[in-house]
């Protein structure tokens, strides 16, 4: 080894020290890191999905659209916010696809978006019969990733007479279950309180099933 010129010997020991930390950083650290999180935090390392009588509905993580065949938004149901993540040139997805996620991209003085917001905000009032001054940003705006899970307390409080017509029962009961649901700030401060529309959904279905 000795007798090796220097630079074959320099580059021997750098091609060691590249072994072993890719044993370590690439192989040993990953399935620790992993058999942690499967111990530790299953249910978040595994997506955080969401079951309902016995099969996967969905995440709690990503929004989800319940609309109808033609994709007219459900009234029995809490809407999620506009989602622009929806696969090109198809026409039956509504939004919330997780392999397409993504933003308008539209400026906020962009006349595509104040058409689309106007739009949305008269469809909004009258599904749920409120003024459009009570419609808030989020009811009529997508995120910037277009997957997020929950809406604002507003935009919860806005479908709250819809979903109880729909359903059959009082507003006071749905109100319960929206604040059973509601999200607080993380850390206590950081961001704001959201309503996970899917969770809050399917303990709609659970509590107050639609029969028809």
């Amino acid at each position: 080894m000795n007798r090796l010129p220097n630079w074959i010997r320099q580059h021997i020991a750098g091609l060691r020290v590249l072994i072993v930390f890719t044993v370590i950083t690439g192989i040993i650290y990953p399935l620790v890191m992993v058999g942690i999180a499967q111990v530790a935090f299953k249910n978040q390392a595994n997506g955080s999905m969401v079951t309902f009588k016995g099969r996967v509905v969905g995440s709690s993580l990503i929004c989800q659209e319940f609309v109808n065949a033609k994709g007219d938004p459900l009234p029995q149901y809490f809407q999620p916010r506009p989602s622009a993540a929806v696969q090109p040139g198809n026409s039956k997805d509504y939004g919330c696809d997780s392999l397409y996620s993504s933003a308008s991209n539209l400026g906020p003085n962009n006349p595509v978006l104040i058409k689309e917001i106007e739009q949305r905000q008269k469809q909004i009032s009258a599904f749920d019969h409120v003024p459009i001054s009570q419609i808030p940003a989020d009811a009529v705006t997508a995120s910037g990733s277009g997957l997020d899970p929950g809406i604002s307390l507003q935009n919860a409080a806005i479908q709250v007479d819809r979903v109880a017509k729909a359903r059959g029962i009082t507003p006071a009961q749905v109100e319960a279950l929206v604040r059973q649901y509601t999200v607080g700030r993380p850390l206590g401060f950081l961001g704001e309180p959201y309503v996970n529309v899917l969770l809050l959904n399917i303990a709609l279905d659970t509590r107050y099933p639609v029969t028809s």
